[in-house]
């Protein structure tokens, strides 16, 4: 996906900056010709100078000591390596930077004059800023480390919630449903959503999932979903009102059969997957769910949870997706931005992402494009509470899909 600059944006750019980043911006670096690939090298170089001594904003998430403790030590390796200062901005919830770069966009707010420089984001928060012009590019599939990158075995990291990236965004992290039980209360854990009723009809008040709009409860909803639609490749459009009605009637059906088998009878849900993970933890709860395929080793690794828990995905799949970092289209510091991005896809950054000791977000590199001292990096031996068969990673409906089935389960499950 190699796109030069628009009109537009290489007025933004202004021509001090074009002969370097439009540059950068219209090389993908994957199959370049030899001058090809001088150019894109020297391209990089500038951008690398250009980097030195800007400041990013990074806005992400702030939810989670070890991720916090993470983008730290990402602070520290590009200020060293790069001259490039990291300032965190510790956000709840992405949806507020996308429209603070929207009023910004509306206030006339160009190139240099934003206050985000690189914000962690996917799903529905990307194709809104996408949609409305707020991102800044195509930049990421011409990142030097993008060739490294897995875009044959995740393909995701090109299709966030079925919107093409078209390098607007550079990939960072993998997700993919995952549950999670003590093998000693739950020896033969379920391995469908089918099964999962079956359990809580046998086992009533001992499972429940989030109240929706929490991300995973809304992630368990379209689990069910996605394997209870009559017509799946419905899901990957934007949604409209007769796919709405005809594609989600089964998953109604079955979430008021799943109700009343609830912990609390489906009366009340907790608010996070947080309070369920600590439910299965105290025994109240059979089953927890995560979207960290490695959550489970990490509260093992912390001693949060015991060794005898076990994590496992359903036999026909279960939804994935690839977590980003996008840069505004009026970002103050993009060559930097880039540079971070760039950081966060070379092996040292992914293999100590990986590592449950720091923080144990799957990778996005494709380990056979790895020397073996780099492939190293990231452990041969699975730990107690990782997923022992990962299951096929089925695709995440369209973004446009999720604002109306949480509406439409809220009015059913809240009153």
């Amino acid at each position: 996906m190699n796109h030069a600059p628009s009109s537009s944006r290489r007025r933004l750019l202004g021509a001090s900056a074009l002969s370097t980043t439009s540059a950068l911006l219209g090389l993908g670096g994957l199959s370049a010709t030899p001058s090809q690939a001088q150019t894109t090298t020297d391209a990089w170089s500038a951008i690398e100078r250009s980097a030195r001594g800007q400041t990013v904003f990074w806005n992400a998430w702030a939810g989670s000591a070890q991720t916090n403790a993470y983008i730290q030590w990402v602070g520290t390796q590009v200020k060293a390596q790069f001259g490039i200062e990291l300032k965190h901005v510790k956000i709840n919830d992405t949806a507020d930077v996308v429209q603070r770069v929207r009023a910004e966009k509306a206030a006339g707010r160009n190139l240099g004059e934003g206050t985000v420089d690189l914000v962690w984001i996917n799903g529905e928060n990307f194709a809104a800023m996408k949609r409305e012009g707020l991102l800044f590019g195509p930049w990421a599939e011409s990142l030097p480390n993008f060739r490294l990158v897995d875009v044959a075995g995740k393909p995701t990291t090109r299709n966030d919630f079925s919107v093409p990236t078209d390098g607007m965004e550079s990939p960072w992290g993998m997700a993919q449903f995952t549950l999670m039980a003590d093998s000693r209360r739950l020896p033969q854990p379920p391995r469908s959503m089918q099964a999962l009723l079956e359990l809580a009809r046998s086992q009533p008040g001992r499972i429940t999932y989030p109240r929706l709009p929490d991300f995973h409860g809304t992630t368990f909803v379209k689990q069910a979903l996605v394997e209870l639609a009559p017509e799946p490749g419905l899901l990957a459009r934007p949604v409209t009102d007769t796919a709405l009605a005809s594609q989600t009637a089964p998953l109604w059906k079955y979430l008021e059969a799943l109700r009343p088998h609830l912990w609390r009878q489906g009366r009340q849900f907790p608010q996070n997957a947080a309070a369920v993970r600590q439910m299965m933890a105290d025994g109240e709860l059979l089953l927890a769910i995560t979207f960290n395929p490695n959550e489970a080793a990490n509260e093992i690794a912390a001693r949060r949870l015991p060794a005898t828990v076990v994590s496992w995905q359903f036999d026909k799949g279960t939804i994935g997706n690839t977590h980003f970092v996008a840069i505004p289209y009026n970002a103050r510091s993009a060559p930097a931005a880039q540079v971070v991005a760039n950081f966060l896809l070379s092996p040292a950054a992914q293999a100590r992402k990986a590592d449950i000791a720091h923080w144990g977000d799957p990778t996005v590199l494709d380990l056979g494009k790895l020397g073996a001292p780099e492939r190293a990096l990231f452990g041969s031996q699975p730990l107690p509470g990782q997923v022992k068969q990962p299951a096929p990673t089925l695709p995440e409906p369209h973004a446009s899909w999720v604002d109306p089935l949480e509406r439409e389960w809220t009015r059913r499950h809240v009153g």
